[in-house]
């Protein structure tokens, strides 16, 4: 594992403690952290992860169609997913609503973990590509630093609690990164992969995070999702 890898797990970390802790302090700033955010996901999907997914796919003769149906499948997962767990926290009672805080951070959990999985996959096959996919998951691990937070305190779990699962959430993709560096991944599997995570950062970009930004309706929100947009554009036109 060499230090450019080793430096984006510590960012990764970084990324989702920061996210956390912002959201304890600045809970009133949360419309700009998502319009960011969503931002971010959207163009990072369509600028570099699908675009690279499909290039892979291309050079191993692997159908588009299986590229595309592994995004529809992963967006409508994602959906199904979050739908199960608002069903079951509004028909449930005050004490089904607590723990549904643990359950929805616990669930951030396994996803950074995967996140981890993603970069160390993508690395070992082409740092470049390992780059890209980090970048979504540092961004991304942001929100989900302030998503977890936010899932806990809406769910009446003390701050403690809430940063006790922050750390496991910032934590889990430094493991991933350093399982998946010791072992080797097809580009079959990345491609698959790439795709995946494209099916899910739309889904979190556009049906999850972007939504938040329409209970603050003004220009300012409008303008940090064009920030986020736009600076993704940048990198990865440089990258």
């Amino acid at each position: 594992m060499d230090w450019v890898i080793i430096g984006l797990a510590v960012t990764t970390f970084i990324s989702t403690f920061i996210g956390g802790t912002l959201a304890i302090k600045f809970k009133k700033a949360l419309p700009y952290f998502f319009a960011f955010a969503s931002g971010t996901l959207i163009a990072v999907t369509f600028f570099d992860i699908l675009p690279e997914s499909l290039e892979i796919s291309e050079s191993i003769n692997l159908p588009i169609r299986y590229i595309m149906i592994t995004v529809v499948a992963a967006f409508l997962f994602y959906s199904l997913l979050e739908k199960f767990f608002l069903i079951h926290h509004h028909e449930g009672d005050e004490s089904h609503g607590h723990i549904m805080g643990p359950i929805g951070a616990g669930s951030l959990v396994i996803h950074s973990f995967l996140d981890g999985v993603a970069i160390g996959a993508a690395y070992r096959v082409d740092p470049a590509i390992g780059l890209v996919v980090a970048l979504a998951v540092i961004f991304h691990d942001f929100t989900d630093g302030i998503n977890t937070v936010t899932l806990m305190l809406k769910n009446k779990q003390h701050v403690k609690n809430a940063r006790i699962f922050l750390f496991m959430d910032a934590l889990a993709p430094i493991i991933g990164i350093a399982i998946t560096s010791f072992i080797g991944v097809s580009p079959l599997i990345l491609s698959l992969i790439l795709a995946a995570f494209a099916g899910e950062f739309i889904y979190i970009g556009a049906v999850n995070l972007l939504p938040e930004t329409y209970k603050n309706p003004n220009w300012k929100t409008v303008c940090t999702t064009v920030v986020g947009v736009v600076l993704i554009l940048i990198l990865t036109s440089i990258i």
